[in-house]
């Protein structure tokens, strides 16, 4: 991204001392009066010594005209690589360096759905966006470059022409489709399934892909509750508008990718949340259950580590309730976004869990030349040119190609790629070639609900306005990408659950591998009624538990997924909520408890499995024994840990990667915990041997990984035990989304933070992931905290990963970090009272003149 002579100019600044100037110069000014033009009467800004706002205005129009002021002080630099990023125009900040992963990003064509999503808000909520969008243009009136933040003045060292544009509500509402592409659920797991059905035969893929371990694992709605039915229309947005309204939608979103290499981790990594372990834990239980005899609500949604984290804590107070201002409400919510995504308001508490049902299907297509088939007949491709700016370079054109299924993905990626030059569909004939398939060149093309506009902008604010259980799931009812598991809990006593979402109802196939698109029989046949979703209201059992696993089992009239997480941290919470109601009603305390737990199930077998094995080696074995006492908690201290987690990654690439000649994929922990428990039960199993690594059978394939394994953490940490630990090994580095990997020392350092030593693990309660086969660097966590407790708001708990600051070295960078490490949440004040006490800083925003 940046030359020699960059370097040297940065190196040069910080001889000088004046890189200290332009880093403070854009912190945020925290006490005081600001005068702006826009606002309509005073509006106050509270913040802690974290430096968490709670904004109190007296009309809607100031409260998030002041939220988009303040996430502007706070965060500019991060909304406006975000705005970038969605729009797909990193080349213009950049250079020639993004040019693929825009032609990428153009192809999603999250910019243009957000604008036709933007015409179709209502009116209350389009003057809550442009309200939020005047604030933040206020801030940019007195704040360009390196006094919005420093990293424009690093910027300015390869791209000097930059200008920094005005906010718009259509910025606002792309992100949302951004959070959508990293939750997008099974996408993954069917472009897998497909590469290995070109190598592995069908029992093979039966064997690595299970069923979801229903005899083992919770559903979370084992019985459907009887609740009034909504009655609301479950068809698209764009559905329900003109037909100019879709035909835009299909122009502007189903566009041509262009070949290049690993561009979907790429954008993940930009999004800043890459790699297995995307999910999350929520659970609520009822007052049945808890010591205050009020429900308590947790959740920690787990995401991709970024700097800064991805939430912005924060508190929007109307001075008087009523309709002119009706917000009174706290929680985490994105910068660049008005209103709280997650949080709780006077009366309930919510929290989202990544649904993971599958909305995403890939097709194989039948092109000649500019046309495809499709159900006999050659029908056009629908084409259109893009113009992509490049800093300092010539503009690219891009050429947009769709089908009706969507975007032609092939040729964008390898994997893609590979799908087109040799396809499987599961409908094959005797060559394994789609049977029926016409003439022509194969491509891919890929369906997504995202793709489609949607209402999920606008259920933000329901949200916030909820007062009961039927608000929470008409607020539901509108969010419908990304698809989240929703847990509710109200100051009545209520606990409920709603699972929302534009879920597919499918035709022929099942979307578990690419259908014929050249054949309307594997269509969509719409979505499913709102009214027929899961949803549960005071359960019998007293709580509800969603960790990503199956909703409902197989009973259910609509088929959801069979690529549901598998249930290892559902069932580890289940267990220890009824292990610790069945001793004490239950306290905030056993609810941090239980998020900081450490237990790996498959450590427990590992043990078991290993426990007569002889390594041949006095250090193997002797790292063997420790295992033996080992009470399989990842804790960040144990020597125990350390090698277990080294011990099952060796034998996970031991079985399935190295020495294979094509290796199955083990991008899944949790699917891999299901894989390998089942054949340590199957010792005849022929996974078992393996010749590329010299291995004949299940004994010597259990004495080569325990010596590699050791051979490995010996590598990495010494022979001697006492010096093992997991949390080192498994450290978290926290790097900047944009500077942070930029080749070049002194900006790196700038920008980056840590290691940090942790616990926890891949389909751990404490869900801090790593990949297999890839190192154990965290890379994946709880991206924050929350435990609302509903007999005194005050009395909730909070943390976030980073802090609500992204100014490098501001002292609300990463003031929260050492707290997230050890699972502590600090004090959440809500009430007018709790806030005032908390209130370190003072800030009055009032009209000009």
């Amino acid at each position: 991204m940046f030359g020699i002579v960059a370097a040297v100019v940065v190196i040069a600044l910080i001889a000088a001392g004046t890189i200290v100037w332009n880093i403070q110069r854009s912190f945020p000014q925290r006490d005081g009066v600001i005068e702006l033009s826009g606002l309509g009467s005073d509006v106050t800004v509270q913040r802690d010594v974290r430096g968490v706002p709670t904004i109190t205005a007296s009309t809607a129009d100031d409260l998030f005209f002041a939220q988009g002021y303040v996430h502007a002080q706070d965060r500019f630099w991060e909304m406006d690589f975000r705005r970038h990023v969605t729009a797909g125009r990193l080349s213009e900040l950049f250079g020639a360096s993004q040019l693929e992963t825009d032609r990428f990003l153009r192809t999603l064509g999250w910019h243009e759905i957000a604008a036709i999503e933007a015409e179709q808000l209502d009116a209350d909520a389009l003057r809550y966006y442009e309200s939020y969008a005047a604030g933040v243009n206020a801030y940019l009136d007195d704040h360009d470059g390196a006094d919005a933040s420093f990293e424009y003045a690093v910027l300015g060292l390869q791209n000097p022409e930059y200008e920094i544009e005005p906010w718009t509500v259509v910025d606002s509402l792309a992100w949302l489709k951004a959070m959508a592409w990293d939750l997008r659920s099974n996408l993954g797991d069917e472009t897998d399934r497909a590469l290995a059905a070109q190598s592995l035969s069908p029992e093979q893929i039966a064997q690595l892909y299970p069923d979801y371990p229903f005899d083992e694992n919770p559903v979370i709605v084992p019985v459907i509750s009887d609740v009034p039915e909504l009655e609301v229309d479950a068809t698209p947005a764009a559905y329900r508008g003109t037909e100019d309204a879709v035909e835009a939608v299909t122009a502007s979103a189903r566009i041509e990718w262009t070949e290049v290499g690993d561009l979907i981790e790429a954008v993940g990594t930009l999004l800043g949340r890459p790699g297995e372990g995307i999910g999350s834990n929520s659970w609520v239980v009822s007052g049945e259950l808890t010591e205050t005899g009020l429900p308590l609500l947790a959740n920690d949604p787990h995401l991709g580590a970024s700097l800064p984290s991805v939430w912005h804590q924060i508190g929007l107070r109307c001075r008087a309730v009523g309709t002119a201002c009706p917000f009174d409400v706290s929680g985490f919510g994105f910068s660049g976004v008005p209103g709280v995504i997650i949080g709780h308001n006077d009366r309930v508490a919510w929290g989202f869990t990544n649904l993971t049902t599958d909305v995403t299907d890939l097709y194989l297509e039948k092109l000649e030349g500019d046309q495809y088939w499709r159900d006999g007949e050659l029908v056009p491709l629908q084409t259109r040119t893009e113009t992509i700016r490049v800093a300092g370079g010539d503009d690219v054109q891009l050429e947009i190609r769709a089908t009706g299924n969507g975007p032609i993905v092939s040729g964008l990626t390898a994997d893609y790629g590979r799908i087109a030059s040799d396809p499987y569909t599961g409908e094959t004939d005797a060559v394994t070639q789609p049977s029926g398939a016409p003439d022509g060149e194969y491509a891919v093309s890929l369906r997504w609900t995202a793709l489609e506009p949607g209402t999920t902008a606008q259920s933000i604010f329901t949200m916030n306005l909820a007062q009961d259980f039927e608000d929470f799931r008409t607020a539901a009812s509108q969010f419908d990408v990304p698809a989240q598991n929703l847990v509710y809990a109200d100051v009545d006593g209520n606990i409920g659950y709603q699972t929302p979402g534009r879920l597919p109802i499918r035709g022929a196939g099942d979307g578990s591998m690419p259908q014929p698109g050249w054949s309307s029989a594997y269509d969509w046949r719409g979505y499913i009624p709102f009214d027929d979703l899961p949803v549960v209201y005071n359960p019998d059992s007293g709580y509800i538990v969603t960790a990503n696993n199956a909703i409902v089992d197989d009973d259910y009239e609509y088929f959801l997924t069979d690529d549901w997480d598998y249930g290892w941290r559902a069932a580890r919470i289940v267990d220890l909520i009824e292990r610790k109601a069945a001793l004490a009603p239950l306290t905030a305390t056993d609810m941090r408890d239980i998020q900081a737990d450490n237990q790996f199930y498959l450590g427990k077998r590992l043990a078991a499995a290993f426990a007569d094995v002889d390594a041949g080696s006095d250090g193997a074995d002797a790292a063997l024994a420790l295992l033996q006492t080992w009470d399989a908690q990842n804790d960040a201290d144990s020597e125990a840990a350390a090698y277990a987690n080294v011990l099952w990654d060796q034998l996970a690439v031991s079985l399935f990667v190295n020495g294979r000649a094509e290796p199955a994929p083990i991008d899944d922990q949790a699917r891999m915990f299901l894989v390998v428990d089942r054949l340590l039960d199957d010792p005849e199993s022929p996974w078992w041997t393996n010749t590329g690594i010299g291995v004949d059978g299940r004994e010597q394939m259990l004495s080569y990984v325990a010596t590699s394994a050791y051979e490995r953490l010996v590598a990495a940490q010494g022979d001697n035990q006492d010096r093992w630990n997991w949390g080192s090994l498994h450290a978290l580095p926290l790097r900047s989304d944009t500077f942070g990997s930029s080749g070049i020392a002194p900006i790196e350092w700038l920008f980056n933070r840590g290691p940090y030593p942790v616990g926890g693990g891949s389909s751990v309660a404490n869900a801090t992931g790593w990949v297999l086969g890839s190192g154990f660097e965290t890379v994946t966590v709880p991206s924050m905290r929350m435990i609302v407790d509903l007999s005194d708001l005050d009395a909730s708990q909070w943390n976030q990963l980073t802090g609500v600051s992204g100014h490098t070295f501001h002292p609300n960078y990463v003031d929260q970090v050492e707290d997230w490490q050890r699972a502590e949440l600090s004090p959440w004040p809500f009430s007018r009272q709790a806030v005032d006490e908390a209130a370190e800083f003072t800030l009055t925003l009032t009209p000009a003149g």
